[in-house]
């Protein structure tokens, strides 16, 4: 059996769900690799080199920012599950100039993405808000300091339903980052320099992660139970909701990147970033079906 580490960058169905599929269903051993899933949610980027990864964002900003070599082999969807959580009062994202929100890093995905959708709506994120850096993580936090109104909004990830938390507490849910800005997220990637992209337990991953990619869109009951081990505090019916609005109509089928998307999203983040746009897409994205 081929032993391969896999590690999770964020917290949260959107970064681990397939993943969880495959190892609960089998699919890891029906492929005949034994994965160990690591948080690597602290790791530094050469910590992480070292084992294939899930998180596509953050490996697409190391490659851009710091030439290493990553390149993504399947993709879970082109839309990132995370969230911008206001209390009452604010309506827009524009409402965010001159207050205060948790948001993650600029050097994680998810906090460059934040930073790309706040500049679409005319704000300066370095300027026109009052940023508190906080790393990825449950969530469980943010809630409560936006609770007691010690930020005015946060971001915040697939680790929570936030529809459900807004109606509970009267807050207002001012955007999906999904809705915004696409870029192919969260599936196996690997730096060559020290795991080969054709090493039979990479793509023993890629193919279990494949087939829970289907269940996804074909099993949606069993779909629905997986996803409520990881949303324990919230009703059957309220996670197929979830499950019904951001994962069966988003979620890929075949684990491949729209090379379209992937150029603008790559331009974008350049952007961001202030570095070159480095990598073309087809050059980052190597996603076409494997097969044994």
């Amino acid at each position: 059996m081929y032993t391969i580490d896999l590690a999770y960058v964020e917290r949260g169905l959107h970064e681990e769900l397939t993943a969880y599929i495959a190892d609960q269903e089998g699919y890891y051993a029906d492929e005949g690799v034994h994965v160990a899933l690591r948080d690597a949610c602290s790791w530094d980027k050469e910590r992480l080199r070292h084992s294939a990864t899930i998180g596509l964002g953050r490996t697409l900003l190391s490659r851009l920012a710091n030439g290493i070599p990553w390149i993504a082999l399947q993709v879970n969807t082109h839309r990132p599950l995370f969230w911008f959580l206001a209390r009452p009062g604010l309506t827009s994202l524009a409402d965010l100039a001159g207050r205060r929100l948790a948001v993650h890093p600029p050097h994680t995905g998810p906090g460059c993405f934040a930073r790309i959708m706040l500049r679409q709506a005319g704000l300066d994120p370095d300027r026109d808000i009052h940023s508190i850096v906080r790393l990825p993580g449950d969530y469980g936090m943010d809630l409560r300091w936006l609770y007691e109104g010690r930020i005015d909004a946060a971001l915040v990830g697939s680790a929570v339903v936030p529809e459900v938390i807004a109606a509970e507490h009267g807050w207002q849910v001012l955007g999906w980052v999904g809705d915004h800005f696409q870029i192919p997220t969260a599936g196996v990637a690997v730096d060559p320099t020290h795991i080969h992209p054709d090493d039979p337990a990479v793509q023993a991953v890629v193919r279990a992660h494949r087939r829970a990619l289907q269940v996804i869109h074909n099993e949606p009951d069993t779909t629905v139970r997986h996803m409520q081990t990881f949303l324990s505090r919230y009703t059957a019916d309220e996670v197929r909701a979830y499950y019904e609005t951001f994962y069966a109509p988003y979620f890929s089928t075949d684990g491949q990147a729209d090379l379209a998307v992937g150029a603008s999203a790559i331009s974008a983040v350049a952007a961001e970033l202030g570095v070159p746009a480095s990598v073309t897409a087809a050059e980052f994205y190597r996603t076409a079906t494997t097969t044994r």
